[in-house]
């Protein structure tokens, strides 16, 4: 964890702001228009917060064997670097936001986008076993897919919501540094 605040600086900020960004307003709507036009349908278990075993089946069903396929291959290729993109931005910005004060128990916040990726990636694995192997039904990997999707969204969502208390608190902590010297 410790590793995680000494990495945490601006340099490293600016560049994960700028991956973040490049993610954000130029492949991810590529990304998405693309897996639309293949699958026919915008519906995605990775964009839900939560779905039942026989949605993730009925979606299975929708994609079609080409977009089964393709759901496949894009969480082993632009799913694998997403998370990276995303999980960057997230460490160092809370890094350098809570780094003041990493003898409180608030300095655990740095792991919540760690949790995020590697829920994420547990949720690629499982869902893309699901449409890999459909039309078999592997009923207890479909029932474990949407518990791996929820709690990787409340990583990451409560990530950025710390954003703004990791502001104020930076802000403080900066503010009483400047009055002390």
């Amino acid at each position: 964890m410790k590793k995680l605040y000494q990495w945490s600086n601006w340099k490293t900020w600016l560049v994960s702001l700028i991956i973040f960004a490049a993610f954000l307003g130029f492949i991810l709507p590529n990304e998405a228009a693309e897996s639309s036009r293949v699958t026919g349908t915008s519906e995605s278990p990775d964009s839900s917060f939560f779905y039942t075993p026989e949605t993730l089946f009925s979606i299975a069903e929708t994609y079609g064997e080409e977009g089964r396929a393709y759901y496949v291959r894009a969480r082993y290729t632009f799913d694998i670097v997403w998370p990276i993109a995303y999980f960057l931005f997230l460490i160092t910005t809370l890094g350098i936001l809570f780094k003041s004060i990493q003898r409180s128990r608030w300095r655990y916040v740095i792991l919540l986008p760690l949790s995020g990726l590697v829920f994420d990636y547990l949720e690629n694995l499982s869902t893309s076993l699901v449409m890999s192997c459909y039309p078999e039904q592997l009923n207890v990997i479909a029932a474990i897919a949407p518990v791996f999707t929820a709690v990787k969204w409340s990583c990451i969502y409560a990530s950025f919501a710390l954003i703004p208390i990791g502001i104020v608190t930076y802000l403080i902590t900066r503010k009483k540094s400047l009055r002390s010297q």
